[in-house]
């Protein structure tokens, strides 16, 4: 059994596929547009076979919650990027393009090497080891 996709709603559908492509090496199907629903949305595909489901329409709301703060429900996605190096590499690209570093690049009680960056709908994005 494995994770096929996980969906995430977005009032910058472009933007944020963009983003996935460009930091984290995705490769994007075509666009699916409902035009009846006014429902359109992309899959982005990563090279172990994982996928991302980019949603927009426009009768959903935006979130209220503070994007910096944790909350109930899914808070992250992590992307493995093989080494300490390019953790810090990464993660350095993302702040040299404007995006917000919510945690430097540091060793967690529990192991892992990661920092983490909010992608510019407020996503959290763990960069990890």
């Amino acid at each position: 059994m494995r994770i096929e996709h996980v969906a995430i709603w977005t009032k910058n559908l472009e933007k944020l596929k963009d983003f996935y492509i460009k930091f984290f090496h995705g490769t994007c199907g075509e666009k699916y547009v409902n035009s009846k629903k006014g429902f359109e949305s992309y899959f982005i595909k990563f090279e172990d076979g994982t996928r991302i489901e980019l949603m927009q329409m426009s009768s959903i709301p935006l979130n209220a919650n503070d994007i910096e703060k944790q909350y109930m429900g899914i808070i992250h996605i992590a992307f493995s990027v093989g080494s300490k190096v390019k953790v810090e590499e990464l993660t350095e690209k993302l702040r040299a393009e404007g995006y917000k570093i919510v945690s430097e690049p540091r060793t967690t009680g529990d192991g892992y090497y990661e920092s983490c960056v909010l992608d510019l709908d407020g996503n959290r994005i763990e960069i990890t080891i």
